[in-house]
């Protein structure tokens, strides 16, 4: 099946302006911004038949021209990623059995994440779209709780029925548990991993579903999908040594940094 990957990027982020051109320094010492960490991270994927970053900023597309990526303009307007790779995907005119949406905020993904995500959907005709989900262990839970404890957003958990379709997505971490666990021991929390797969006719279709009352409570566009009573399907994803953070503060620049040189990224 033919795939597309669009990262979606915007300059005007809420939380964090300028977000995708903030310079992470990995092992060897080098900078690069996260939009080219991003990039990088897409162009790993083994049987991506094309790679775009998708932006409204020209700020963006010149520092995207200046290391090879290509662009897609999209207008101001799109609300979040997955309509801006709606609208990717249409100015490119088409044609593309998955489109994925890697998040432009997640450098650290690892390519075997989207590639099991693409053979998640491909292999369940019932859904039309799927997502990462990595268990926590009691390291990642204790780093989601000190996060909401002081106030910050340091990532999205899932739940999801015996058939990995999703339930429910919060910026809290959920399920409640009020076990305590070890750093390495395994916990029933699941942390969302930013990546989208989509078939084409749902990610037409999203952009013109009204915000419904649970994405504006929570800030997340996957819920548009279910409010609307498509299936969306959670894959569970293997972390492999790798540790994963999404950069959704500017607290979180030093953390990244910290577990690039630490896994000898560059």
């Amino acid at each position: 099946m033919s795939v597309l990957i669009v990262i979606p990027a915007r300059f005007a982020s809420t939380r964090y302006p300028g977000k995708p051109l903030v310079n992470l320094t990995g092992s060897s010492g080098q900078a690069r911004s996260l939009i080219e960490r991003s990039w990088r991270a897409a162009i790993a994927v083994s049987g991506a038949d094309r790679v775009v970053v998708a932006t409204d900023d020209e700020r963006i597309r010149d520092a995207c021209d200046g290391f090879g990526a290509e662009v897609v303009m999209t207008s101001e307007t799109c609300a979040n990623g997955t309509e801006r790779c709606a609208e990717a995907h249409a100015a490119l005119g088409g044609g593309f059995e998955i489109v994925v949406n890697l998040q432009g905020d997640a450098p650290l993904t690892p390519h075997w994440f989207v590639e099991g995500l693409v053979s998640g959907l491909q292999n369940a005709p019932e859904a039309e779209i799927a997502t990462p989900v990595l268990r926590c262990d009691g390291a990642a839970l204790n780093g989601l709780l000190a996060d909401r404890k002081a106030g910050r957003v340091g990532g999205t958990t899932a739940v999801f029925d015996r058939d990995h379709h999703a339930m429910y997505f919060s910026k809290e971490v959920v399920p409640f548990t009020a076990s305590h666990y070890a750093e390495a021991d395994p916990t029933p929390v699941f942390h969302h991993v930013g990546v989208y797969a989509y078939r084409p006719d749902a990610l037409a279709a999203y952009p013109g579903w009204p915000v419904g009352p649970l994405e504006q409570l929570e800030g997340l566009e996957q819920l548009r999908f279910m409010e609307n009573g498509r299936k969306v399907l959670c894959v569970e994803v293997e972390a492999r040594g790798r540790q994963f953070w999404e950069l959704n503060n500017p607290e979180d620049v030093p953390k990244i940094e910290a577990m690039m040189v630490e896994m000898g990224l560059e």
